[in-house]
């Protein structure tokens, strides 16, 4: 059987063909001496899986005659030509292989010809049956369907045929994911903690649009050879995602969305500024480095890496080892920027700050630019909490029930009612957290003053602050032997729209 699911109790399957095996060795006088079952692999991968190789090493027996199948599908359905020397291993131990419909005899040249003819038509039917299957699924995508399972659906989504897409009471998961991330800019791991996620779905949950409203599907499988990575011993395993071509992305409006189509625009940039420059926010890890990610180089506009030895440098990625022989390689020469001793170069930056964002006119700017109202969704809805909680509750009650009545150990009691406590805690910081959602204002003149305020103040801020206020605005800060070139802040939608999310000043 190709799937697990196939072979099933409550799928007649197996027996079935068992049945019919049994039928054709009695119309032809063969005696049954072993039976082998191929579980959750597809006729492409036949030949890799364990079964098949015994089957192979059995039928070197002399006493072996032949192999009795329900039909030639099951024996094979090739996927490339290299599948045929399964044939030639029955040729070469004088195999026949028993048919309802008859016998095949591959080492006669009626055999062979029909053996090729066969095995080829089943591999087109399998691959007739995958293109129907592809064919009926992105016609589901393009109605706004889910053509998947319940597992393929992202976190605090659901879909059912009759009540197509809605939110489920994890989505208070995601809300909050999304403000964290907006409000404090913490770290993937601090969210996934706060909200008992595991950290890597904390960014494919900012990364994924459908809680704006909008289904997108911009991949797909590779539907070529080379496309299809088989898991061990030939079972069923998976293809390769690959970006569809631009007529080919699809996107359907199917909810309304948990946030803004301009907070989401906001998170994807600080998630690729996240990725582009390596920002990592490890709390248990001692830093001496004030600007460290947010410093590029002036010259080439690599990032700049830090360096510690007698002293604290900061220096540019092109001069790092590895890089730099990556770059000899391609016969491009390392950049000219020099080596930069922290106790140097930061106190440039900081009389940058403490100075410049205080300037009248700059903010003048900021404030134009800003005149574009935009509002947050404020979401207050705690029914959805409170229904989880209690949901939770009840399958807490469930696991002690059967710990009580000997169905699981007391390992298995502690270790599922531990994770239910988990999300429990979870829920009940969100109920906490969607009590206190502040709501958001207009930005005015006022409002800004309260943004560049804690600039004044630069100099008597210890690192941590400083970094936190660095990472509300996300700078990036342009440096070429000590001398600060331009500073640049990534400005929420509104304000990138108008100047292309940028504002540069020199010294």
């Amino acid at each position: 059987m190709s799937t697990s699911e196939q072979a099933g109790e409550d799928r007649a399957g197996i027996p079935a063909q068992r049945e019919v095996n049994r039928r054709t060795a009695r119309a032809y006088g063969l005696a049954i001496v072993r039976t082998i079952e191929i579980v959750d692999v597809s006729g492409a991968g036949v030949l890799m899986s364990p079964q098949m190789q015994a089957l192979l090493r059995l039928i070197e027996d002399p006493e072996i005659h032949g192999v009795v199948a329900r039909e030639f599908s099951r024996l094979m359905r090739p996927e490339n030509f290299a599948d045929f020397g399964l044939l030639q291993r029955f040729i070469e131990t004088n195999t026949v292989l028993y048919l309802p419909d008859g016998p095949i005899d591959f080492s006669s040249n009626m055999g062979r010809f029909m053996g090729a003819i066969r095995a080829a038509v089943a591999g087109l039917e399998r691959r007739e049956i995958v293109e129907r299957m592809m064919h009926a699924k992105e016609a589901m995508r393009l109605e706004g369907k889910h053509p998947g399972g319940l597992s393929n659906l992202p976190l605090g989504v659901g879909y059912t045929k009759e009540h197509g897409w809605f939110y489920t009471a994890e989505a208070e998961k995601v809300k909050q994911a999304f403000a964290m991330f907006l409000g404090t800019r913490i770290s993937y791991t601090e969210i996934g903690q706060k909200l008992n996620l595991p950290r890597t779905d904390v960014q494919f949950i900012l990364r994924n649009p459908i809680y704006t409203g909008w289904r997108v599907y911009d991949q797909k499988r590779d539907r070529s050879a080379a496309g299809y990575v088989a898991k061990p011993d030939g079972r069923q395993g998976y293809r390769r995602k690959i970006a569809r071509a631009p007529e080919e992305v699809i996107r359907k409006k199917v909810l309304d969305g948990l946030v803004s189509e301009e907070d989401f625009a906001r998170v994807q940039q600080l998630v690729e500024l996240k990725r582009s420059k390596h920002w990592r926010v490890r709390p248990e890890t001692t830093h001496r480095y004030t600007y460290n990610g947010h410093l590029v180089c002036a010259a080439c506009k690599e990032l700049l890496y830090t360096h510690s030895a007698k002293h604290d440098y900061y220096l540019c990625k092109t001069r790092h080892t590895r890089e730099r022989r990556r770059r000899e390689a391609r016969g491009l020469a390392a950049c000219d920027n020099r080596y930069m001793m922290r106790e140097r170069l930061e106190p440039a930056i900081d009389r940058l700050l403490g100075e410049r964002l205080q300037e009248p006119e700059f903010l003048r700017r900021i404030i134009e630019e800003y005149e574009a109202t935009f509002e947050r969704p404020q979401i207050s809805n705690d029914s959805a909490p409170q229904a989880k909680l209690k949901m939770l509750e009840e399958k807490r009650q469930r696991v002690l029930e059967s710990f009580f009545d000997g169905v699981i150990t007391k390992a298995d009691r502690d270790e599922r009612v531990a994770a239910i406590d988990r999300d429990v805690e979870a829920y009940r910081g969100l109920l906490v957290a969607s009590a206190a959602v502040p709501r958001l204002q207009r930005l005015d003149a006022g409002m800004v003053l309260e943004i560049v305020e804690p600039f004044a103040e630069w100099e008597f801020l210890g690192r941590e602050d400083r970094r936190m206020l660095l990472a509300t605005l996300c700078p990036e800060i342009s440096v070429y032997r000590y001398a600060v070139r331009s500073l640049t802040l990534a400005l929420p939608p509104a304000v990138a729209n108008a100047k292309d999310g940028r504002e540069k000043t020199a010294p």
